[in-house]
């Protein structure tokens, strides 16, 4: 079993890397967006990143052996292949209906469905302080979408389709999730995402148009690549962080990347009005947007939680 470090706050920065990297991946998106499709937006990133893991890999003669895989192996790569690729474009097209404050906060179910899924998959324990979380988490979500409720219960707008797109890309990715954590017991981490990365851009790639890349401004060619690297350092941050402090609380410091996103659109809009648009939501969603973060905390944070207090409880027995 992987014991952290220790180095907790050196574990904590890195968690606020990451954080912040994919806090601010989708207003680089958006604006990426207006002239690229989602599927090579998608096969830029994977190329990219796949590209630059192989090469270190290669260098440090650590390449993924296929062969220990075997035929339940292979189902698992291609299962977290096609869950992946449909996440990335997904996530892109529901982008484009929605700004980037609504995409991130609704993606935030993703890790909520992958737990589920993990109770019935990996016979996982669900704690009384994860039920209390989910419960805040859905409370959060109501009041966020307080002004459009009516449209996304009665009507098919654009931003009720948003909203779907984004809820079947939380959806798919959970398949890639449960897929990636039993590889982890043949490859490590890096391996497995160089091999899937290059896979996902290889099966994207008959429907890519790279040259879509000649079209853009100078400021969105160096988005595209900032969204390209933001990947692999985000990802690296995040692997590095849960070598020295524990998994729950790293997935805690996570559950803010909404708020960072909500904070950047605020900051960007009122520097650059020309490319970002502010978000367009009141208090009482701003508040729902809060109580969602919270919720994410204590969903990943309850098992720990609950620990600790089975450990006060019997450090004060011994003592009585």
């Amino acid at each position: 079993m992987h014991i952290s470090s220790g180095r907790w706050l050196y574990g904590l920065l890195l968690a606020l890397t990451t954080s912040v990297l994919w806090g601010i991946l989708p207003i680089k998106l958006k604006e990426v967006l207006q002239v690229m499709d989602p599927v090579t937006v998608t096969w830029y990133r994977l190329l990219v990143a796949g590209s630059l893991l192989l090469a270190y890999l290669a260098a440090s003669r650590r390449l993924p052996r296929f062969r220990p895989l075997g035929r339940k192996g292979a189902w698992l790569l291609a299962l977290a292949i096609g869950g992946l690729t449909a996440n990335y474009v997904l996530y892109l097209v529901g982008l484009n209906l929605l700004s980037p404050g609504t995409t991130q906060l609704v993606i935030q179910v993703a890790p909520i469905l992958l737990l589920v899924s993990s109770l019935f998959v990996f016979r996982e324990r669900f704690s009384l302080g994860q039920g209390i979380g989910l419960a805040i988490l859905l409370l959060g979500f109501v009041l966020f979408f307080n002004q459009r409720l009516g449209e996304l219960l009665t009507s098919l707008t654009a931003y009720t389709a948003g909203v779907l797109i984004v809820l079947a890309a939380a959806f798919v990715w959970t398949f890639y999730g449960l897929a990636q954590k039993q590889l982890l017991t043949l490859w490590n981490s890096v391996q497995a995402m160089m091999v899937i990365y290059l896979a996902c851009a290889l099966l994207l790639a008959p429907w890519a148009q790279p040259l879509q890349a000649l079209e853009l401004s100078p400021l969105q060619g160096w988005l595209l690549l900032a969204c390209c690297l933001n990947t692999l350092v985000a990802y690296g941050a995040f692997a590095e962080a849960l070598a020295h402090w524990e998994a729950s609380r790293v997935s805690a410091t996570l559950a803010i990347t909404p708020l960072v996103t909500f904070a950047s659109v605020a900051v960007a809009a009122s520097w650059w009005p020309d490319h970002v648009q502010p978000e367009q939501i009141n208090w009482i969603a701003y508040g729902g947007a809060l109580l969602v973060v919270l919720g994410s905390a204590l969903t990943a944070l309850g098992p720990s939680l609950l620990a600790g207090l089975r450990a006060r409880k019997a450090r004060r027995l011994a003592r009585a």
